[in-house]
């Protein structure tokens, strides 16, 4: 029972955690943000319910704390016990220092957090297995810096949800985790907004006191460690405790349903906020954004995509007969415009899409949706724009939607999402599965075809290989098939087979993740034009999203736009397509260059309809844009509005319908009209996803 008695350090975290939490309830009831009057009842929800919510949170979230204190012991130094332990930490520390761990393997900044967390365990487990005279100071030590940083992740959370409520009047949600994703943004704009040095001096002096008086009260848990027995009996009704808490925590959420939406928030905690604001990944945009009446947005819609009905419902339709082909979507990981030579660059790391899009239909002027994977498959797959929060795929909600593939389904084709890793991974079994895809991915692999493989998956020269298999197979049934293949090969750690490319594959640079992918794919279309059904197969290449998304602005224009390319000898005239497209809009057009007639929900356009409207969507978790007539307009939460005139930057010898860079100038008078088109775009994007009427028919 050492772990609950008031000298364990478990007490006295939960009193200052509840202190806190109370302590803040308080400061955001008088908030001056908070403009609401309560009720006794209202009182007594947020008071009662928060802190029994607040008890139960911080039951699960010490579970690190109650790891801890599980692995302090005196016998783990007993002989011949501690030299074992010492040789399991010291050839941990080889294995990762040798830079071929798995760490090393996925690259970036890991295996140096690696290193230094083993290499620092071991030299402490050294420290305390020699030095047994001085074993308590220095154990002493070791646990009030372990506590200093319990106690600094309560104050700071603490100082970190008054800035939010500040900032938007509510409790952690998705704006919360999309500044765990953009950081750097983060960091940056926290610098210029608040005097940072005397904010975290004082929270860093606070947490010093708090943490000598926590030491303080509980030191003597160090006195007499708990033995064998007392830990199974401690670490049992932890257990016991910690299943019920996951058990109470979302039904006390679930009373969180006053009509005062204050006295919700209050009475929530706000780390299983942030919790489920991760997990559903939506942000309520009626909510944070302005808004136009449903009618009035609708109308707006009307006016952008002809003959459209409520719940976006319209016929497509053609005058000649339906075509069908073979389609091969491939997305490529991380593709931006400016690593084509078309567009400026001159290291030649696409050589082989370089010679591709002088033979294809290529889109000069297309801008990608976002810029995370998951966006990419969603506009490509759902052909509508992103809406604020997670994408699509990683929503509950996600499936039986009206997608590209249920259109092929629809039409007798083969349908399947072929990818080099697991396709767990960001949710896409989940979602291409629950979409009426067929799945093939790294679990379909036999050793024998694995050439080469790392944290994300087989090369995509081995995937090139998978897929032709697969169509070859698909061929057989005598259906037309639609393959959509994600690439892998572009991502950290920029891995691929050695003497593939003219880049040492142990650099592990982006130059040579773009070049082997080029490659992978040269040898993809070799072999592709060996099989029967390459004349009758339409290719269509686009990257997911650019390689980088930071820029001076909220959303700068040259890290949204992409290449795009359709390739069919015989079938497609090679010509550059220079209006103005958003990544929404491709497969649309692939499907009326098929002339396919079908009932169509999606936003997305053929660019080639006699009545298409040129602009492009792009947004970040919670910035969304809308390009068009050379302005940039964006909304953001907080019923923000920011509009810009899009100034070309030009950059000698590069063709004008290539031209990447334009400065973002503040305009003088914002177009209302631009406004109000920019929010009818996103709204009714929320609106028929969360009223379920994006499903297919």
């Amino acid at each position: 029972m050492n772990f609950f008695s008031k000298k364990a350090p478990f007490y006295s975290l939960l009193r200052l955690f509840l202190l806190v939490s109370i302590v803040m309830r308080v400061v955001l009831l008088f908030h001056p943000i908070t403009q609401s009057h309560f009720s006794f009842l209202d009182f007594l929800k947020i008071f009662f319910f928060g802190f029994c919510s607040d008890a139960l949170v911080f039951v699960v979230a010490s579970g690190f704390l109650w790891l801890y204190l599980l692995t302090l012991s005196n016998r783990k130094f007993d002989k011949p016990k501690g030299y074992l332990i010492l040789g399991f930490w010291l050839a941990l520390l080889i294995y990762v220092a040798s830079g071929k761990s798995i760490l090393s393997e996925y690259g970036g900044s890991l295996p140096e957090i690696g290193l230094a967390f083993v290499g620092l365990k071991t030299v402490l487990f050294t420290l305390l297995l020699f030095l047994s005279q001085y074993r308590k100071k220095i154990r002493l030590a070791l646990y009030a810096f372990t506590l200093f940083l319990f106690v600094l992740l309560i104050i700071q959370n603490a100082i970190s949800e008054f800035f939010f409520w500040n900032e938007f009047g509510v409790r952690y949600n998705f704006i919360a985790v999309d500044y765990l994703v953009y950081t750097n943004e983060v960091i940056g704009n926290i610098m210029e907004s608040y005097p940072v040095i005397p904010l975290f001096s004082g929270v860093g002096i606070l947490a010093f006191l708090a943490t000598y008086y926590v030491v303080k009260q509980s030191k003597g848990y160090l006195e007499k460690l708990p033995d064998t027995k007392t830990h199974l009996v401690s670490g049992g009704l932890y257990l016991a405790l910690f299943g019920v808490s996951l058990f109470t925590i979302p039904r006390l959420a679930k009373l969180e349903n006053s009509d005062n939406v204050f006295t919700n928030e209050l009475q929530a905690n706000g780390l299983y906020k942030f919790y489920g604001a991760f997990m559903n990944s939506e942000l309520d945009f009626k909510k944070f954004y302005q808004t136009l009446p449903d009618q009035e947005a609708l109308a707006l819609m009307q006016q952008q995509i002809e003959n459209l009905e409520p719940g976006v419902f319209r016929n497509v339709a053609s005058d000649s007969t339906e075509l069908k082909k073979n389609v091969v979507l491939i997305t490529i990981e991380s593709f931006s415009a400016d690593f084509m030579q078309h567009y400026g660059n001159t290291q030649n790391i696409t050589p082989f899409l370089d010679e591709l899009s002088e033979k294809s239909m290529f889109f000069t002027n297309l801008y990608a949706v976002g810029n995370r994977t998951v966006r990419g498959l969603e506009s490509v797959t759902l052909c509508l724009p992103p809406s604020p929060g997670e994408s699509v795929v990683k929503r509950k909600d996600n499936k039986n939607k009206f997608s590209t593939g249920s259109i092929f389904n629809s039409k007798g084709y083969t349908v399947n999402y072929l990818y080099g890793g697991d396709a767990y991974f960001d949710n896409m079994q989940d979602f291409f599965g629950g979409n009426g895809y067929g799945i093939i991915d790294k679990k379909d692999f036999t050793p024998e075809e694995i050439t080469f493989s790392n944290i994300w998956g087989v090369c995509d020269e081995d995937m090139a290989k998978k897929a032709i298999a697969t169509m070859n197979q698909e061929a057989k049934s005598g259906k037309p098939f639609f393959n959509h293949w994600m690439t892998v090969s572009n991502h950290r750690p920029f891995t691929y087979p050695e003497g593939k490319i003219d880049i040492d594959s142990h650099s592990k640079s982006r130059e040579g993740g773009v070049k082997y992918t080029d490659y992978a794919l040269r040898q993809f279309f070799k072999m592709a034009e060996k099989q029967p059904w390459f004349n009758n197969t339409v290719f269509v290449i686009v990257a997911d999203h650019c390689a980088s998304s930071s820029g001076k602005t909220e959303l700068p224009l040259n890290k949204y736009r992409i290449p795009a390319m359709v390739y069919a000898p015989g079938f497609i005239q090679p010509q550059k397509v220079t209006k103005l497209v958003s990544q929404i809009d491709l497969m649309p057009t692939v499907l009326g260059l098929l002339h396919f007639k079908y009932p169509s929900k999606f936003i997305g356009q053929d660019v080639f309809a006699p009545n298409y409207k040129e602009r492009a969507l792009i947004a970040t978790y919670q910035d969304l844009g809308l390009i068009k007539n050379n302005r940039l307009t964006i909304i953001s939460p907080k019923q923000k509005v920011k509009q810009f005139d899009l100034k070309l930057q030009p950059v000698e010898g590069v063709a004008p319908e290539f031209q990447l860079n334009y400065e973002e100038v503040p305009v003088q008078k914002v177009d209302e009209k631009l406004v109000k088109e920019t929010i009818a775009y996103y709204q009714l994007t929320t609106d028929i996803l969360h009223n379920k009427q994006y499903q297919k028919k």
